[in-house]
């Protein structure tokens, strides 16, 4: 939720962003709603400020024993018409709050400007791609031919986008979520594992709903989460946390589950788009002042994901056209996956700087005596558990089928340094 003052202060860079980010949201009207609403709560402090006058000297009149009653009956009508502006300026403020909730966060200036993806920026490129000697398979065919995965019996049981792991596939898919929360606890943060079911508040508070409704699965009641991000940032959802405790960092590890109602048709074979996946989540609770700071660094504990495990990749900064509705900036890391030849997503860090916590109500202190005032929250993806898998096979497989486990894998994986057929 972008703050009131700024929506009027900073007009054409909201209007910007609107467009750009593609939205609903109907500004001009907002501006007029706000403007009547603003005349509206003059009009109705001044009757009120006139009813308080007049009371008092009605009081006056009545102890003198003077008659009142003409003053009485006109404060009668004051009232009348005081109850009809507050009526009206609460219809204006409901107004006001749909239209906001299709308001998107603004991009910050260091953001490329472009309509679409074909401005994104690469900021780095990190690790080597790898030249083969032979013509590499795309990793549905060598989980497989390795016996990691049953798309047959996935399919059987769930239907299309989903996954049955089975032996050392389920076991590298455990193996990469322990590797991955285990290194962002030694980089100080504190791991927690959240619900996987949550109240649509909370979905609203990190900016999924209203606008995504149709990429989420739901339970009755309850949502079920696209991505950790939801459960973690809501941790902190209507409570003021000490300034000093900043920045509060955690990270989960969960099941993600996504309808990807826009997406149909799209890598329909193995592992890239699912209606079930496995994700590592870091969350960054920050000050303004550092949180574009944090972002950075946030970036780098993702990219050190995938160094650790020898994957090429590359950082790009997304451009205005392709920035997500909640987010002031982001980064894609991308790793580099030799079967498709080309780069794909892997994990996306994200700065809402004020957006998500005035949504969820997350504020801070600065000391004890100051006003509260809004954190700022970040997160990214520490990293997607399946493109991960996907990039392992790809980028270590051999001539003869086998895929080589990265050095850093092979304690969580019992000592094991290769995947061979059997």
């Amino acid at each position: 939720m972008l703050d009131l003052k700024r929506i009027r202060s900073e007009t054409d860079r909201v209007r910007e962003a609107i467009a750009f980010k593609k939205t609903q949201a109907d500004l001009d009207r907002y501006l007029l709603l706000d403007e009547e609403r603003r005349e509206l709560l003059v009009e109705a402090e001044r009757l009120k400020h006139e009813r308080n006058a007049v009371s008092e000297e009605i009081g006056r009149l009545k102890k003198a024993g003077q008659d009142a009653a003409d003053k009485v009956q006109a404060m009668k009508r004051v009232g009348e018409m005081v109850k009809e502006l507050d009526a009206r300026i609460a219809d204006l403020e409901m107004s006001l709050q749909k239209i906001a909730e299709w308001i998107p966060n603004v991009p910050h200036p260091s953001v490329p400007r472009a309509e679409d993806a074909s401005g994104n920026v690469i900021v780095r490129e990190a690790g080597t791609i790898r030249k083969f000697d032979f013509q590499p398979k795309p990793h549905w065919q060598l989980a497989e031919s390795l016996g990691l995965l049953d798309f047959e019996r996935a399919g059987k049981i769930a239907g299309a986008g989903f996954l049955l792991f089975t032996g050392r596939g389920a076991r590298l898919e455990r193996a990469l979520i322990r590797f991955m929360i285990d290194l962002a606890v030694r980089r100080g943060y504190t791991e927690v594992w959240a619900p996987h079911l949550v109240r649509r508040e909370c979905l609203f508070g990190t900016g999924q709903l209203p606008k995504f409704a149709d990429d989420l699965f739901r339970a009755g009641d309850y949502w079920l989460i696209p991505t950790a991000e939801v459960t973690v940032t809501n941790i902190h959802r209507d409570e003021i946390v000490d300034g000093a405790a900043l920045p509060i960092r955690y990270v989960a590890g969960t099941p993600c589950f996504r309808a990807e109602a826009g997406a149909a048709g799209r890598d329909t074979r193995g592992l890239i788009r699912l209606h079930q996946f496995d994700k590592v989540e870091l969350v960054w609770f920050s000050r303004p002042e550092a949180s574009f700071d944090a972002l950075e660094r946030l970036t780098g504990h993702a990219e050190e994901v995938l160094r650790r495990l020898g994957l090429p990749y590359r950082v790009v900064s997304l451009s205005t056209g392709d920035l997500g509705f909640g987010a002031a900036k982001t980064y894609d890391i991308e790793v580099w996956l030799p079967g498709q030849n080309a780069y794909r997503e892997i994990s996306s860090c994200s700065n809402f700087t004020d957006f998500q916590a005035r949504r969820a109500n997350i504020r801070f202190r600065a000391t004890e005596t100051e006003k509260p005032e809004f954190v700022h929250t970040l997160n990214g993806s520490g990293v997607a558990i399946g493109r991960t898998i996907v990039a392992i096979l790809e980028n270590g497989q051999r001539e003869d089928g086998s895929v080589e486990i990265p050095a850093a894998l092979v304690p969580y994986m019992g000592g094991l340094s290769e995947i061979r057929s059997r």
